[in-house]
């Protein structure tokens, strides 16, 4: 597929929302699975980092052509306004009371986003509190955190698994 191709495409209706994330490498990491995936669009919030820029391109490997995304202030701003869309907003975080990623159970016809925050704190707890649920991955090891765009693959496939591979 070229990217005229991938630009028609119809697209899975996820938008990732990448909250204050400082490494660049990260933001073209996101991209790149953005784009093996199809999803809908990126919104970049805050500090996160925009193409064009060498360091995106080095992980992205072009993807940051492909995919469509949009810069935003701050993540409040984004959350608000994919909920006005109608997209259903997970935060991806360890929260009292959050779905299990393994346990997530999603109607394919809705569109959802999902937030992942700052490589060291997360996100923000006004995100948190303004997402209409909190996904989280289990752990069963020493650290309870993961990489940004390693939490983004895992939390995309599961999504491509009940909305597109049947």
């Amino acid at each position: 597929m070229n990217v005229e191709e991938f630009k028609a495409s119809k697209k899975m209706p996820l938008v990732v929302v990448l909250d204050d994330v400082r490494s660049m490498y990260n933001v073209g990491s996101v991209f790149r699975t953005a784009d093996a995936f199809r999803i809908e669009k990126i919104c970049l919030c805050g500090i996160t980092a925009q193409p064009p820029h060498a360091e995106i391109h080095k992980t992205a490997l072009g993807a940051e052509e492909t995919v469509e995304w949009h810069h935003f202030a701050t993540a409040e701003e984004a959350v608000s306004s994919l909920q006005a869309q109608g997209f259903f907003v997970y935060s991806i975080e360890q929260c009292e009371g959050s779905t299990m990623l393994q346990n997530l159970q999603i109607d394919p016809a809705r569109g959802y986003a999902i937030v992942l925050g700052h490589e060291v704190k997360g996100v923000k707890q006004a995100v948190v509190d303004l997402c209409d649920g909190c996904l989280e991955i289990p752990q069963f090891g020493t650290k309870h955190s993961l990489n940004v765009s390693t939490t983004a693959g895992m939390v995309i496939w599961e999504f491509a698994k009940q909305m597109i591979i049947q």
